[in-house]
């Protein structure tokens, strides 16, 4: 609760050194290895919006929390053999980042009847060999492009990113003003609406609220010992 109580108000301050509504920003527990009864002390506290990492370990709290009108979210890189099984299950996938993951999720759509799939596009700010995403605005506009045409039932909903770690958290500020200007190019070359970017975690969340971050990935912060 404590834990919980301090995000908060680190949110609100960012927000106000921003001049940004916080109602702009959601608050996303990511819970991976999180057990169920976590979550559910968390909803208790008010929030209501958790990712997942592993479709494994998603599928087993899914089940255990039915109860609850929990907004999931899939944060972790997906493998196309598992689409399947959280499609109707998940408010917005996060981390899409290749042609044959967008074939995956359109073709199961149709087989399950789902008319729409919010995604987002990850996009890889550092370009790091370790990371998945997009690299670079020609990649992330040549998937944006074979989405609007191979893939009907796909919306974007903005962009994602998991910015290299850097000990300063202001040294990762330039990944995410990156990020945000990639996002306004892809609306106007593409003429969308991009309501989302999902980035800033437990230690870098207010550097990204201040760059126009509208989801924000909290683990260690609220789930840790301390904040």
């Amino acid at each position: 609760k404590e834990n919980l109580e301090k995000v908060r108000e680190r949110i609100l301050q960012a927000c106000s050194r921003a001049n940004r509504n916080c109602s702009e920003i959601t608050l996303l527990g990511a819970t991976k290895t999180k057990p169920a009864y976590i979550l559910r002390w968390a909803y208790e506290l008010g929030l209501d919006t958790f990712g997942e990492n592993r479709v494994q370990e998603f599928l087993k709290k899914w089940e255990e929390l039915k109860d609850l009108n929990i907004h999931w979210h899939f944060i972790g890189q997906l493998q196309s053999n598992k689409v399947k099984y959280i499609l109707d299950k998940v408010e917005l996938i996060h981390s899409v980042d290749r042609p044959s993951l967008v074939n995956e999720i359109q073709k199961r759509a149709e087989k399950k009847n789902i008319e729409k799939v919010n995604i987002l596009i990850e996009v890889n700010t550092g370009e790091e060999e370790t990371k998945a995403g997009v690299h670079g605005k020609d990649e992330l506009f040549r998937l944006t492009e074979y989405i609007l045409k191979h893939a009907p039932r796909i919306t974007i909903k903005g962009l994602m990113t998991i910015p290299p770690y850097k000990e300063n958290p202001e040294d990762v500020r330039p990944y995410f003003a990156y990020l945000r200007n990639l996002k306004k190019e892809l609306e106007e070359k593409f003429n969308l609406n991009l309501p989302h970017l999902s980035m800033g975690m437990s230690h870098d969340f207010e550097i990204a609220i201040e760059e126009g971050a509208t989801i924000v990935r909290i683990g260690s912060a609220i789930f840790g010992e301390r904040a």
